[in-house]
């Protein structure tokens, strides 16, 4: 049986590799407004794909709402990227057809001939990518945009309301969660213009031990780990604090 890739293997394809590296294109950028939904509550979680350039800033996609800001939005959610492969295992499991864009994401890339898809076993905390040109990674100029994933998404009840709409499966956000396929949030590093067609760019790797696979593992874990597990995470500097709170209650305390 063909194995999965992921962070543990070390293989050609992999993002480990001299930067600034080409990984993907981006080849859907989506937006929501916020709109009556379930339970008589507002969301926008339904992206629509977005046609013309769209500008961003510190709080995301400029013509992209969050009806709930207590829960999504703000500086260290400003923009949601969720791999496609999200879908295939989730359709796979329970028989539906959800589309793509279904779970709220802004973003969607395809890789490039001869690496991985990005997803959660191949990005990293810390990570950067710019969406946009190469001949300026290195300049001051320029309107590519640069996001740097700070924290992966925590599925919650919306997602049960939203593939509710087609199916009367109980509970997927939950099944989301185990598996770790939530996608992740960006920080915007540089404020630009983004749109359908740009190549993606690895630009920034600081901490290649910490894909979003491994913080889910040990997130989810009912096991303890040592603190030379754990306090190369609390370490980051771009972690965001309340991940950084899980995991310091999974270090062994002797």
């Amino acid at each position: 049986m063909e194995q999965t890739a992921s962070s543990s293997q070390k293989n050609s394809a992999d993002f480990n590799q001299p930067l600034p590296l080409h990984i993907a294109n981006l080849i859907c950028v989506r937006a929501g407004k916020a709109m009556p939904f379930a339970r008589e509550q507002m969301s926008a979680i339904d992206k629509a794909p977005i046609k013309a350039p769209v500008a961003v800033n510190f709080m995301g996609l400029t013509i992209d709402e969050q009806a709930d800001r207590r829960h999504h939005g703000g500086p260290l959610k400003a923009v949601h990227q969720l791999a496609v492969a999200t879908y295939d295992k989730i359709n796979a499991e329970f028989g539906l057809k959800v589309r793509v864009g279904t779970l709220g994401e802004n973003l969607t890339t395809e890789a490039v001939t001869g690496l991985l898809e990005m997803t959660e076993a191949t990005v990293c905390i810390g990570d950067v990518f710019q969406y946009g040109q190469d001949e300026i990674i290195d300049g001051n100029g320029g309107d590519s945009v640069q996001l740097r994933i700070v924290q992966p998404r925590r599925p919650c009840y919306k997602i049960n309301d939203q593939i509710g709409q087609f199916s009367k499966v109980p509970n997927i956000a939950s099944w989301v969660t185990k598996q770790g396929i939530a996608g992740w949030y960006f920080e915007v590093v540089r404020d630009g213009m983004i749109s359908a067609d740009l190549p993606v760019y690895l630009i920034e790797r600081p901490y290649p031990f910490a894909t979003l696979e491994k913080l889910w593992q040990l997130s989810n874990s009912k096991e303890k780990f040592d603190a030379k597990v754990i306090e190369p995470w609390l370490a980051i500097e771009y972690l965001e604090d309340s991940w950084k709170t899980v995991l310091a209650k999974k270090m062994r305390k002797d």
